[in-house]
């Protein structure tokens, strides 16, 4: 290996960190992982960092291993994470988050939903900045989570002297530089970023004076102390995501991760934010549209990260407003366009719950052992055997009789209703394998309504998506992707490398090596499409699915009114 000829990146997820090498091309040459700490209570989920640190450099040091790679041949890294946030001291030792008062304890993990209140107090007042969030906050973001500590912490929140999204932290942990991304901050912090419009251009990649915090909002909702100090708690300066930060990896962290001192590192991304990076140029040559131009062409697809939850990314040239979806985001993703985030707050987790609840479970779990598939690969077979057996016209058509609203953990987009609950109707005493092969099946289709829903209400408000690009561990289900391809009509390109959110990362390495001029360049060439999924051409499944996605919509119209005759009821 040519020295300095590969890039690392690793992404932090809710349950393990992982670490990948690629080449330039975007090949995956290796990659490892290693498990982190969680802790859960009602409504309250935390971690470490110190834990997660640790998990890092387990997983740095595996897949340079595992790929024969040597520290100098190591050219640049990138990290991405969820966007969980980090409270540490002055010395950058952790502050608990916790009411256990457990030190370990600094993160307040990005699904928790212990701030729904403190979300509902801030979009009470309806600050200007919240028309770049879609409307109003969300518990999942982060002022909401900080106001939530200040009045349930107070010797925590005297204690933090710095407030940082995870991937922050975590380039802040390697580099020693404060420096915060345009994709946290905008995203996750209401952040204007586009304070920066045409003053600076991503070629110029320098860390910029955050002046797009809106001190005025900060002060309206109790943080003013926040903004204190030139903003040294939530970030002083910004810089574009790939932005090479201080003087790359500290002796102590190069040590750590058995790389070398000085080794460059870009500015982070939010792990969904990264899969797009990783995933949005994989368009092969039969699916590219010679009449758009490269920028037209791009604004037309819709990435679906699919993990524990999923979220939807889209760029414009022009800022749209949509209510409801987050945004619009400029130079949270890719720098210089404006960004759109649709989300499900539960998908891969809904899954989970829905087969591993349900009686059959064990037995389904042993039948998947003994035959060395998944059990998501075994439910697809049963289903595949049951629409043989009643020699239906199309497999999707087992789940006539049963209708999911998937809003287990709430609707992220495009209701914004945090308070919204899952529905499943047409249940029976059925306790089989096969019963829970149809559960599984219209959770899936759940799902698909869910995103051909935010794709609809983007389209309704100036988007022109036509295209979807698919990655993350859902991705892997062959299911999945054929029923969210006949749901939204829409072809899905998934891409050559399946781990799209440590290919994302590896790009921030990449740029902040000045292999590329920026973000985009490396994408371009480090992005690779592999399969493309079309839609059935079948008219009968298009019409099948039509009205299932009306029962779909009023599944939540029915809930809004069941919760109106409760309130009544209770008044």
């Amino acid at each position: 290996m040519s020295r300095g000829g590969v890039f690392l990146g690793v992404d932090v997820g809710t349950g393990s960190a992982r670490a990948g090498i690629f080449d330039e091309k975007g090949k995956l040459l290796g990659s490892a992982s290693s498990p982190i700490q969680i802790w859960k209570e009602k409504d309250c989920i935390e971690q470490s960092s110190t834990d997660i640190w640790l998990a890092v450099c387990t997983a740095v040091k595996s897949a340079c291993s595992l790929a024969n790679v040597a520290a100098e041949d190591v050219a640049g890294l990138g990290f991405a994470a969820t966007c969980s946030l980090v409270a540490v001291d002055a010395d950058g030792s952790p502050v608990s988050v916790s009411w256990s008062a457990d030190a370990r304890r600094n993160i307040i993990v990005w699904m928790d939903h212990r701030a729904v209140d403190q979300a509902d107090r801030i979009n009470a007042r309806n600050s200007p900045v919240l028309q770049y969030c879609g409307g109003g906050v969300s518990p999942e973001m982060q002022a909401p989570k900080l106001l939530w500590v200040k009045e349930n912490l107070q010797e925590s929140w005297s204690m933090a002297c710095r407030w940082m999204d995870l991937s922050d932290w975590l380039a802040y942990r390697a580099t020693g530089d404060d420096t915060r991304s345009l994709c946290t901050t905008v995203c996750k912090w209401t952040y204007l970023g586009h304070a920066h419009m045409g003053q600076w251009r991503e070629l110029d990649s320098r860390d910029m004076e955050a002046c797009g915090w809106d001190e005025v909002f900060w002060e309206e909702i109790g943080l003013g102390d926040l903004v204190e100090g030139n903003r040294a708690k939530i970030g002083r300066s910004v810089a574009f995501p790939g932005h090479a930060l201080g003087s790359g990896l500290t002796p102590t962290s190069a040590k750590e991760l058995g790389l070398l001192p000085g080794t460059p590192v870009g500015t982070s991304l939010i792990d969904a934010h990264a899969g797009g990076v990783g995933v949005m140029e994989s368009v092969p040559e039969a699916e590219s549209k010679a009449d758009l131009s490269d920028e037209e062409a791009i604004c037309r697809r819709m990435v679906l990260v699919c993990g524990t939850s999923t979220c939807h990314m889209a760029v414009s040239k022009n800022k749209l407003f949509i209510p409801g979806v987050w945004g619009p985001f400029w130079s949270a993703m890719i720098p210089e366009y404006w960004l759109t985030e649709g989300g499900q707050s539960a998908t891969g987790a809904l899954l989970d719950y829905i087969v591993e609840n349900h009686a059959a479970a064990p037995l389904l779990a042993n039948h998947a052992a003994s035959q060395s598939v998944s059990i998501f690969e075994l439910l697809n077979k049963i289903l595949l055997s049951m629409a043989h057996e009643q020699n239906i016209p199309f497999l999707s058509a087992l789940s006539q009789d049963t209708h999911v609203l998937p809003d287990f953990h709430g609707n992220r987009s495009p209701v914004a209703d945090p308070k919204s609950k899952g529905v499943i109707c047409g249940l029976t005493l059925d306790t089989s394998e096969k019963y829970l092969a149809l559960l599984y099946l219209a959770t899936i289709q759940g799902i698909a309504y869910g995103t051909r829903h935010i794709v609809e209400h983007c389209n309704a408000h100036g988007h022109k998506i036509d295209t979807l690009l698919a990655c993350g561990g859902l991705a892997k289900n062959s299911l999945y992707i054929q029923e969210h391809a006949d749901i939204i009509g829409c072809p899905i390109i998934l891409p050559r490398e399946n781990e799209s959110v440590l290919l994302g990362a590896s790009v921030l390495g990449a740029v902040a090596a000045k292999k590329f001029s920026g973000i985009h360049d490396a994408m371009k060439s480090m992005n690779a499409a592999g399969k493309v999924v079309h839609p059935s051409s079948d008219p009968r499944v298009k019409k099948y699915h039509d009205a299932k996605y009306k029962i779909f919509r009023s599944l939540y119209e029915q809930q809004l009114s069941h919760r109106s005759t409760m309130a009544q009821a209770l008044q």
